[in-house]
């Protein structure tokens, strides 16, 4: 299973730069990189709920889950 972090649609519709959010977030911008990566272990909440407040958005619009192939070749 994958969690997909989609920021880069949400800074856009809201004229932001990596480190502009990362500022109005409090985390810096190598760890939104993490989080745009997909290479994040872990959100807290509070970041969680800093970055909703920021975009004006629930978790759910900037979190999805995307389930793994069965044979994981991408072939379905």
């Amino acid at each position: 299973m994958a969690i997909v972090v989609d920021l880069d649609v949400h800074l856009a519709r809201h004229n932001m730069s990596v480190g502009e959010f990362a500022e109005a977030v409090g985390i810096t911008p190598a760890n939104i990189a993490v989080l745009k990566n997909g290479r994040a272990k872990a959100v807290r909440f509070t970041t969680l709920d800093a970055i909703c407040s920021t975009l004006d958005c629930q978790p759910g619009d900037i979190l999805r889950w995307v389930p793994d192939d069965e044979d994981g070749t991408g072939a379905g």
